[in-house]
């Protein structure tokens, strides 16, 4: 019997479990998140030993050469053996650009929920607090 010497870039991403379903590799290399030596890859594009595969996922690159090929998906042991991983470290938290913060000295725009909370944790106001009993709230007999 033949060595299986290519695979298909979608088949073998999903068999590496890079993606849960083969559709959802067939659909990134659609998108253009998949590359291979480089160039962008349609699904059906044959994949080597030694290819350098680029796999686009939670918006960072995954950089991987394949050392082994394999058809159908394969336990995790197994799938880290067919390639060899030289994604670089991620950047340090404190480089990861955080989202859109306001800024509570110019009281630009409505509070959202979470620091309308905040705000009342600052003055210490609870809104579902009854009122205190004092002789001016209660009612007259």
């Amino acid at each position: 019997m033949d060595p299986v010497t290519t695979a298909r870039v979608d088949s073998w991403t999903w068999a590496v479990r890079m993606f849960r379903t083969r559709s959802q590799a067939t659909a990134a290399c659609r998108a253009g998140h998949v590359r291979v030596n480089g160039d962008k890859a349609k699904s059906a594009q044959a994949v080597r030993v030694g290819d350098e595969v680029r796999v686009r996922s939670a918006g960072f690159d995954r950089v991987l050469v394949v050392s082994r090929i394999v058809s159908k998906r394969v336990g995790p042991p197994v799938a880290a053996e067919c390639y060899e991983d030289k994604t670089p470290p991620p950047p340090p938290r404190e480089e990861v650009a955080h989202g859109h913060e306001r800024d509570f000295l110019t009281r630009r725009g409505r509070p959202t929920k979470r620091e309308r909370r905040d705000i009342d944790k600052l003055r210490a106001v609870s809104h579902f607090d009854p009122p205190e009993d004092d002789e001016a709230s209660a009612p007259r007999r």
